[in-house]
């Protein structure tokens, strides 16, 4: 019998984790990703959890904490959001260089200013060149799942790197639904203890960890760090396969096409706002216009290849960002997508911005967004600046 449970993203996201049994937790709260924290500090006083949990300063100490656990030999997860992103980036951008398997859900909210506390992936998309492994998902079910998933891909021998499980904050985070949660001993099956080879401190074969390095050394590191990003993909894809034979969810690895079969006309998508772009695409094939959309799951590694497959035929590209591009008047999933078809014959790609401040991106806007892809397919028009995909009803 399925073990079905009401919970927001925040509470899915702290389950998946405790199923993944993680040595030591460090985090501090902020908006939307507080209740987070809070989960986890109820499940400890309750006796559910078994981890060790730090309570830092800050951001920056929580990921420092972590750092030295991991190369301690601990299992580490940690979340936050925004402008706690942004104080713990100095040891964020340590964490992948010493290739440290730290998993981290970011809870998407926007940069300040002006002052905002709601959702928009602008913070973790900021640092999406910092090294770490970015998957971003579409609702809670997938949230709960990709944690469980995050620790066996950033532990595999293969990619050694840490990860980030992104999802929109509010709109997932502190939003409910049914999601059906795995038995700690389906888990246990899936997901077997961390057992690290390739760095750890221990005095009884001690190291030299993370020294001052010359160029020619740090090129070479930074080399394999590629190198391991690469390898991700291929874990991801295998991960996935896994975890759909063990628990009957497929989230068909890098990518999720939607009736790309036959589709001339494409939408790209990011996140929760997702759902609403279905139902556009669901709408014109009803009219039987061959639409299709891409949902992006792994922002990095970017599967160019994956991409490029599935777009060699589209007459029409449109791209919704809830982001922004500065200095090109674009978001920047748009940029990744122009990147990897950048050797096809020129296809009209639009650009869309909308989304921003957790304004609500309405299937109304879905459809506005697919008819004008559909006529610069037909009028074969190249659009270099967005489209702003505004709610005027909530103006």
């Amino acid at each position: 019998m399925k073990n079905i449970k009401v919970l927001d993203g925040n509470h899915a996201a702290a389950i998946g984790a405790i199923l993944s049994k993680p040595d030591v937790v460090a985090a501090y709260p902020i908006t939307p990703q507080t209740p987070l924290v809070q989960h986890f500090s109820q499940y400890v006083a309750d006796g559910v959890m078994n981890s060790t949990i730090v309570e830092p300063e800050s951001e920056h100490s929580a990921m420092s904490v972590l750092t030295g656990a991991s190369l301690a030999g601990a299992r580490t997860f940690t979340a936050t959001s925004s402008q706690g992103l942004a104080l713990m980036y100095e040891p964020y951008f340590r964490a992948s260089t010493m290739r440290l398997p730290i998993v981290m859900n970011i809870v998407n909210r926007e940069m300040i200013s002006p002052q905002s506390v709601w959702g928009g992936p602008q913070d973790s998309l900021t640092v999406r060149d910092a090294g770490w492994i970015q998957i971003y998902v579409e609702d809670n079910q997938e949230i709960l799942d990709m944690t469980i998933q995050a620790f066996k891909i950033a532990e595999n021998k293969d990619v050694l790197l840490p990860i980030n499980i992104c999802y929109d904050g509010f709109y997932l985070s502190h939003m409910t639904e049914g999601v059906e949660v795995p038995l700690q001993e389906e888990v246990n099956g899936f997901l077997p203890p961390y057992k690290p080879t390739h760095v750890k401190l221990d005095p009884e074969t001690p190291m030299a960890v993370d020294p001052l390095t010359p160029g020619n050394y740090l090129q070479y590191y930074r080399e394999l760090h590629m190198q391991a990003m690469d390898n991700a993909k291929r874990v991801i894809k295998e991960v996935n396969d896994e975890f759909a034979e063990k628990f009957g969810r497929d989230y068909f690895g890098l990518i999720e096409p939607y009736r790309m079969e036959d589709a001339e006309y494409v939408l790209v998508t990011l996140g929760s706002l997702t759902g609403a772009a279905r139902i556009a695409v669901d709408m014109a094939r009803e009219k039987g216009i061959k639409c299709g959309l891409i949902k992006i799951r792994s922002l990095r590694p970017f599967p160019k290849d994956e991409v490029r497959e599935l777009l060699k035929k589209a007459k029409a590209i449109g791209v919704i960002d809830r982001n922004v591009s500065f200095g090109w008047h674009t978001g920047i999933i748009y940029q990744e997508i122009k990147s990897a078809i950048s050797n096809l014959d020129a296809v009209p790609t639009v650009p869309f911005i909308g989304g921003l401040g957790g304004e609500d991106l309405t299937t109304d806007l879905m459809v506005e967004a697919l008819d004008c892809v559909i006529k610069a397919g037909e009028n074969k028009q190249i659009d270099n600046e967005a489209h702003w995909l505004i709610n005027r009803k909530g103006r």
